[in-house]
């Protein structure tokens, strides 16, 4: 069979099309940034597109023209730069069913639960118009409402509970005896390979009967990396809003933080389902831990992760305040040109690298243009070490460090290009 696949780069949807490959269809993925998943995964045919922008029905006819399926693992959880929840999540996917009204191929929508604490937060009422869409479209389908799942990759969720697990001395936690049900990311895999198969219809929640407490499961994946175990401190909701507030700032700004207040309102009730029999099985979260031995890399992936936000945000105070301290003293800070050029020439150059270093500061702090900002960075660090001991190579020498002190912070920078990626 012939089957497109939206979200085929993400954490669920990358798997889903590794197993129908291996299950013989032909598949065709949509994503915003395929380059990389073309040199991965070469016999899938990569499209991109982004679903933002799919809003008209005959936006989306050559895409379904010869697909005898359609798997939605697109998703986002707040809206940001790079996510508009209204219209991936809804509106892309109603002009989506009624261009398909024509061919009629099986729509499958991996969902979540959308009742309870988040149900009017606008990452599931968007998803729940979109279901109620499909339900009453009189199209084939299935609707997979999957709880907290479980992979050898992380994204997400799943990111912040490897990271929270790998925390030294003790692990603080918010909602620590909030119950969770969890899966295998394989288990969704199955669901939609059997769907595709002719063996599931409807709607369907998917979860492991073993509910364990968020204490429980992050105390597991501690014992997953290796580490000994260490007491959990449960926290007060109350402690966390300032983070939950820097968290959805950052939202803001691209960078999609799993402590946003989307997030923690779920968290707040645990992530139950509401089980209907399937006959779909289920692995329970040790057991897909187990199935997917951790290695180093996964240790240090989970130290990281907490890191690249403290990295990221010292970088750019580092590079405003070394922008905007010489500012205050200008005659000062343009007597190193003096020996080259003009005072006035001098002055304009000071000026110059002082908007540069400020431009870089707030640019690292926007996803979009992160990476560019931190190349950068890079550019502007060897051009300042480069000039300076050209110009006055008695800095090296210099109590203070001026120029030594650029090289931890390349080091730094290079650190944060490695671990900028998301997925």
């Amino acid at each position: 069979m012939n089957i497109l696949i939206l979200g085929a780069t993400g954490f669920i949807g990358s798997v889903v099309a590794s197993r129908l490959v291996a299950d013989g269809h032909a598949v065709t993925g949509l994503g915003r940034n395929p380059e990389r998943a073309r040199v991965k995964r070469p016999t899938i045919d990569w499209r991109q597109a982004d679903l933002s922008r799919m809003l008209n029905p005959e936006d989306w006819e050559s895409l379904l023209k010869d697909q005898h399926a359609v798997v939605n693992c697109a998703g986002a959880l707040q809206d940001g730069p790079s996510d508009d929840l209204a219209a991936t999540q809804a509106d892309a996917m109603l002009a989506l069913y009624t261009a398909a009204k024509r061919s009629r191929p099986l729509i499958v929508q991996i969902s979540a639960r959308t009742a309870g604490a988040a149900g009017a937060l606008p990452f599931l009422t968007t998803k729940r118009r979109a279901d109620e869409a499909l339900a009453a479209s009189g199209l084939p389908h299935l609707i997979l409402r999957p709880a907290l799942v479980l992979g050898r990759n992380a994204h997400g969720g799943s990111s912040l509970l490897r990271a929270l697990a790998a925390l030294p001395l003790a692990l603080p936690l918010v909602h620590a005896e909030s119950p969770v049900e969890t899966l295998s990311v394989d288990d969704v895999a199955e669901a939609v390979s059997r769907a595709i198969a002719g063996d599931l219809r409807g709607d369907v929640d998917l979860a492991t009967d073993e509910v364990l407490t968020l204490a429980e499961l992050v105390s597991l994946h501690r014992q997953w990396l290796g580490l000994p175990p260490a007491r959990v401190l449960s926290l007060a909701p109350w402690l966390t809003r300032p983070v939950t507030w820097f968290a959805d700032m950052a939202g803001l700004l691209g960078w999609r933080s799993p402590l946003r207040s989307t997030a923690m309102t779920v968290m707040s009730e645990g992530i139950r389902s509401a089980k209907r029999e399937s006959g779909l099985g289920a692995t329970s979260a040790a057991a897909t831990l187990a199935a997917n031995p951790s290695g180093v890399q996964d240790l240090w992936f989970a130290w990281l992760y907490l890191l690249k936000p403290l990295t990221i945000s010292g970088l750019s105070a580092f590079w405003l305040l070394s922008g905007l301290i010489p500012l205050l003293s200008m005659e000062r800070a343009s007597a190193h040109f003096l020996p080259l050029l003009p005072e006035a020439a001098a002055t304009a150059l000071t000026l110059a690298t002082c908007l540069i270093d400020v431009a870089l500061g707030a640019a690292v702090l926007v996803r979009p243009f992160a990476r560019r900002a931190l190349r950068g960075m890079l550019a502007v660090s060897f051009a300042y070490v480069a000039g300076g001991s050209l110009l006055e190579p008695a800095l090296w020498l210099d109590p203070l460090g001026p120029l030594v002190k650029v090289l931890p912070s390349v080091l730094l920078t290079l650190t944060a290009l490695a671990t900028l990626d998301e997925r």
